[in-house]
């Protein structure tokens, strides 16, 4: 996620740079074409490029609108899981009796569910990523569970289905009511409804040939432009094309970027920190002395 800090100008122009440098050919080209072949070109009327213009920042101004809710939902889907799973904890702290909450032998139910619920968080942040998610695995499950999740396809929803045999069994052993564990279901029913939301917005495409359009549209007003301008201005047309070509190619390339909030680059939902938080208010509740630090931003951006 960028943050409201400077950014670097190399960050801003590299993304760029090849449609700037296809910009430049085309003025450099035209230059050509008016020193050799003046009486071929066509004479193009301003008001041609003017139209072409205006439709084309219509045409970003909805690309950026819908790529920013894209974005803008995965934030809020990343909220709700950092609210449900303090939760979760929180209502098995209260819900469960302490004879059963700390058993002077054997692991404690409470911190074994608010470990596995650390490893989903950062392992439905690294499958969404399309990152290996073993080593989270590894450092937050103990071995049992390791070997049950490990076959499955989709991990975060095998830790799911460990949550749901676990508090199965809390019921069995009447350490829940019948209230309790329907409250513990809900929890679970929006982690994974939350869950869901997620992979939806990481596996629909924004339409390709959308992109495209917008592309062929910009190419075609700046190939006008620079007729209307030639004529005109002379050499200056070069600078102003440039300026010109750099503004549009900067909005359709945010907006490029807002529409996959989960492909691991400086303008993501910051997954990896949102996991980090809920991975200390969790240690905390279950009173983890080993508590990690809050995720540290990058120069410009928090991943």
């Amino acid at each position: 996620m960028l943050l409201d800090t400077k950014l670097p100008v190399s960050y801003i122009f590299t993304r760029i740079k090849p449609d700037v440098i296809r910009v430049l050919l085309i003025s450099v080209v035209f230059q050509l074409l008016k020193l050799f072949f003046v009486d071929y070109l066509p004479r193009i009327p301003l008001q041609l490029p003017t139209i072409l213009g205006s439709c084309i920042s219509l045409l970003l101004a909805f690309t950026l609108n819908q790529s920013y809710d894209r974005w803008w939902e995965a934030r809020k889907v990343w909220g709700a899981i950092v609210n449900d799973s303090r939760s979760l904890v929180l209502q098995i702290k209260g819900f469960v009796a302490e004879a059963v909450l700390h058993p002077p032998d054997g692991e404690s139910p409470l911190k074994a569910i608010a470990y596995r619920q650390i490893a989903w968080c950062y392992s439905l942040g690294e499958a969404l990523r399309g990152q290996d998610t073993t080593a989270t695995l590894e450092k937050y499950l103990p071995r049992p569970e390791q070997k049950y999740v490990q076959p499955h396809r989709n991990k975060p929803l095998a830790l799911l289905a460990l949550h749901t045999e676990h508090i199965r069994s809390l019921y069995r052993q009447q350490a829940l009511n019948d209230f309790q564990q329907v409250q513990l279901d809900s929890t679970l029913v929006r982690l994974c409804d939350s869950m869901g939301k997620a992979e939806r917005i990481n596996s629909t495409v924004f339409p390709v040939s959308y992109r495209l359009l917008v592309h062929f549209f910009i190419y075609l007003f700046l190939m006008t432009l620079s007729l209307g301008l030639v004529e005109t201005m002379g050499l200056w047309e070069i600078p102003v094309l440039l300026v010109t070509a750099s503004t549009f190619f900067l909005l359709e390339r945010t907006a490029r970027y807002l529409q996959d909030p989960f492909t691991n680059k400086p303008t993501d939902t910051p997954v990896t920190a949102i996991a980090r938080t809920i991975e200390i208010n969790l240690k905390q509740l279950v009173a983890d002395p080993e508590v990690p630090a809050p995720v540290q931003a990058g120069e410009y951006y928090l991943m």
